[in-house]
């Protein structure tokens, strides 16, 4: 049987091999991850379809087109190499326990191939014993250190042969004492850097930010919300919410709604340029930011007009765990019409959000402080959060562009009727 290279998505046209699983002569069992293939949108991994002893014919590291043959698995092998197992019960346990890794995720592993790092060695601090990159870097300076005292150790040795008056061999041992010296120091400076090879998701991001920039005439508006209400609102209901739904009641979704809401309203804001026409959508497929690992990435949200508030919730929740453990599907981050991004969880005051084309809008939130503000003549504390929407300025005009921000803030500002009205 042929394993090759899944389709992944329609603008998808090849991948990078990052990491086999498997290597060639080992019995595989059907649905069994083999390797691990890196498109510059997603990392996913190849599963066996069949019980068989592997062959495989692309190494890491290289490019394949979509489709193509990586490895082969052969059934009959299987067969022969499972027949001695019973003789040597002791046979499996050893390659299993040694075959035993730590809960980490691709890019993980990649980066401890990298380091050097043997993921086995490594104590997992994250959730589960996961490993971090956190603990591969402490893994490898602690490995660093380690083999200091190593190449130190020689130094003291060298005296002894001084001390025998014997009239030949002090001049050899003068040099021997500054290679100790000098080897550390270089070894020091090689760790004062560490050069690795773009992603091929990176190089794809960093294409797209650079084409957005290009390619788009973008201009960014702010305004700011009073969080007032919403806050009021998820004190008085989010017990009763997260009883019924099992999630809690977040502020994205009620965003989501805001946005969705507004849309209606302003259109050219829902819409793309597609050559020499503008597109105009009857829906909303709402991308919402979710970090991982990797950066963030942008799931969709099909139809969120139609979406209640525990929807929405749901399905933030269930791309946040796909993401988290790598599952995330190309069909879940194709499409979208709007975008939202929340850099107020990483703490972020004020910033212009990048449109993710072909899109003409993108809305920023940000960190919620408490801030002195006037309300009917008098200076009141209030949560305040600032808002950002960049926008395409060849389709949507700056008139638009302000209304529609500022129909998303009176939506926020008194929530309980925008949630009437859907």
């Amino acid at each position: 049987m042929d394993i090759k290279v899944p389709a992944v998505g329609e603008s998808v046209y090849e991948a990078v091999i990052a990491r086999w699983l498997k290597k060639t002569g080992d019995v595989v069992a059907k649905d069994e991850p083999l390797c691990e293939i890196e498109t510059d949108k997603v990392t996913l991994e190849v599963t066996s379809e069949a019980d068989g002893v592997l062959t495989v014919l692309s190494g890491e590291g290289e490019t394949v087109k979509i489709g193509a043959v990586i490895a082969t698995i052969d059934a009959r092998g299987a067969e022969a190499k499972e027949a001695p197992k019973p003789a040597a019960p002791q046979a499996p346990k050893k390659p299993a326990a040694q075959g035993a890794a730590p809960p980490m995720s691709p890019s993980g592993r990649k980066l401890a191939r990298e380091l050097g790092v043997e993921p086995g060695e490594v104590q997992g601090s994250g959730r589960g014993g996961r490993v971090t990159n956190d603990d591969l870097m402490k893994a490898q300076a602690a490995k660093g250190e380690a083999a200091q005292p190593a190449a130190v150790k020689p130094a003291p040795v060298e005296p002894e042969p001084a001390t025998t008056s014997q009239p030949v061999t002090p001049p050899p041992a003068a040099p021997a004492p500054p290679q100790p010296k000098t080897a550390p120091k270089e070894a020091a400076e090689e760790g004062r850097i560490v050069r690795k090879p773009m992603t091929q998701i990176r190089k794809r991001i960093a294409e797209r930010l650079v084409s957005v920039r290009q390619n788009t005439a973008m201009l960014t508006t702010f305004n700011e919300a009073d969080m007032t209400e919403v806050i009021r609102l998820r004190k008085k209901h989010g017990e009763h919410f997260q009883k019924r739904h099992g999630v809690k009641l977040g502020f994205m979704s009620l965003f989501v709604r805001a946005c969705c809401a507004a849309l209606a309203e302003f259109p050219d804001v829902n819409a793309n340029i597609e050559g020499d026409d503008i597109i105009y959508h009857n829906f909303c497929d709402i991308g919402v930011a979710v970090g991982g690992e990797r950066g963030l990435v942008v799931p969709v949200l099909r139809d969120a007009e139609k979406m209640g508030l525990a929807e929405i919730e749901l399905a933030i929740a269930e791309f946040a765990e796909k993401v988290r453990t790598n599952r995330i599907a190309l069909s879940d981050l194709e499409g979208g019409t709007f975008t939202i991004s929340n850099g107020g969880i990483y703490g972020s005051m004020l910033s212009t959000p990048i449109l993710n084309p072909p899109q003409s809008g993108v809305l920023g939130m940000h960190n919620i402080q408490e801030r002195a503000v006037v309300v009917d003549g008098q200076i009141v504390v209030r949560p305040m959060m600032y808002l950002a929407l960049s926008y395409d300025h060849r389709i949507v005009d700056g008139k638009g562009a302000v209304g529609f921000l500022k129909l998303v803030k009176e939506y926020i500002e008194d929530p309980e009727e925008m949630l009437l009205e859907c």
